[in-house]
């Protein structure tokens, strides 16, 4: 018997893909608990409108992040924090602590985690930090720590 996965079955697939399994499985397993509908034309039909869909949401979704890293790229982040003379900080810049900026002076929301350090900032000066925004989307944004 030839099925759509509604939801993901170990062993089987994923939720979402047309699967072949066996009569007795699909009968006493998967339709009854709900994990899996008939493939019939018009079932097919409908998933195959939904994947488009959800295909036509994730592009705007790159679109905007792209818009997004283009305003990001032109922006100069600011930073004050304490130090000493020699230009050392006494604590550290951490992801944390863009992210938090970014949202103040910038009204961009970007999750601590999409910044990429390869260790918090202890020196004051510019730095150039990577924002992953989206799979395939990325930017550098300028980072610039005072005292």
């Amino acid at each position: 018997m030839i099925v759509i996965l509604t939801k993901d079955v170990k062993g089987t697939g994923k939720a979402g893909e047309v699967v072949k399994v066996n009569d007795g499985y699909a009968r006493n397993m998967l339709l009854p608990k709900g994990l899996a509908k008939e493939a019939t034309e018009g079932n097919v039909r409908s998933l195959e409108k939904q994947k488009n869909i959800a295909a036509e949401k994730i592009e705007e979704q790159k679109e905007a992040a792209k818009e997004l890293a283009k305003k990001m790229e032109a922006m100069n982040l600011q930073i004050i924090s304490k130090g000493g003379e020699s230009g050392k900080l006494f604590g550290s810049i951490t992801s944390k602590d863009i992210a938090e900026a970014l949202e103040k002076q910038g009204g961009i929301k970007v999750d601590k985690k999409k910044i990429e350090l390869a260790g918090p900032i202890k020196q004051t000066g510019t730095t150039h930090v990577t924002v992953k925004l989206f799979p395939e989307v990325s930017t550098k944004l300028k980072v610039t720590v005072t005292v």
